[in-house]
């Protein structure tokens, strides 16, 4: 795995789609690395196999431009924020060394969203901890490693957002990236069962939600994130749009 400066982390592929796609977009129009990371591979999801969700996220992560996606291979459902999940993210979070971490909401419909924000919190606090003694797939022993910011994106509830990120430009990309899902969103054609997230109304809510939260702030489309840190800034001027 090579350094990045993003690293998203999802409780199922499709989380980092919905919550974050448009601000990983415009970060590599920036200039900026990114990789993502699937805690889960979706197993216990109504609609799709393993296999289809698989194909659907490197999909979704091409049409990003994003070259880095693992798969935790973590229990859907029934993952759980102890240490040897800790360990594991850990491990991969030192080997990203990422500035930025996104992560899922910090309550959510699923539970896996709420458990996953608070394994992600608690692994970045403890990645920085030297005492902690991890390895790398070569059994090289691993420097300790803190993200300088985790930010929490919303997903199904809403939340009220202690930051906007503009993404009128690569609003596009977000809904193909989401739309890369075929087996969990909106078809007509399909036999499999009705989910929430398989109406017309919640692929249309994507785009409508983006566009809501880019009414707020003035422009054409946003994405809101919440963070348990106090943001900041050097310079007045970076927050006036």
């Amino acid at each position: 795995m090579k350094g990045v400066d993003i690293l998203a982390i999802g409780a199922h592929p499709d989380d980092v789609e919905l919550g974050c796609a448009g601000s990983l977009s415009l970060s590599i129009s920036q200039g900026k690395s990114v990789g993502i990371i699937d805690l889960t591979q979706g197993e216990l999801g109504t609609r799709g196999t393993v296999e289809s969700r698989k194909e659907e996220a490197l999909s979704a992560a091409a049409i990003l431009g994003v070259d880095q996606r693992i798969n935790m291979e973590f229990r859907d459902g029934f993952f759980k924020n102890d240490e040897t999940h800790q360990l594991a993210l850990i491990t991969k979070i030192r080997s990203f060394r990422p500035q930025l971490i996104l992560c899922n909401a910090k309550h959510d419909r699923h539970i896996d969203h709420g458990r996953a924000n608070k394994l992600v919190n608690d692994a970045c606090f403890l990645s920085g901890l030297e005492k902690i003694n991890t390895k790398d797939s070569s059994g090289k022993s691993q420097k300790p490693w803190r993200p300088k910011l985790v930010l929490e994106y919303i997903q199904w509830v809403d939340i009220e957002p202690h930051i906007v990120v503009d993404i009128s430009s690569h609003l596009e990309s977000k809904l193909n990236a989401v739309k890369a899902y075929t087996s969990q969103f909106f078809d007509p054609e399909s036999k499999e069962a009705e989910t929430p997230i398989s109406s017309k109304n919640f692929i249309e809510s994507v785009s409508y939600r983006a566009k809501n939260f880019g009414r707020l702030i003035g422009t054409e489309a946003g994405e809101g994130f919440t963070s348990k840190s106090l943001l900041s800034t050097s310079n007045l001027f970076d927050l006036v749009r």
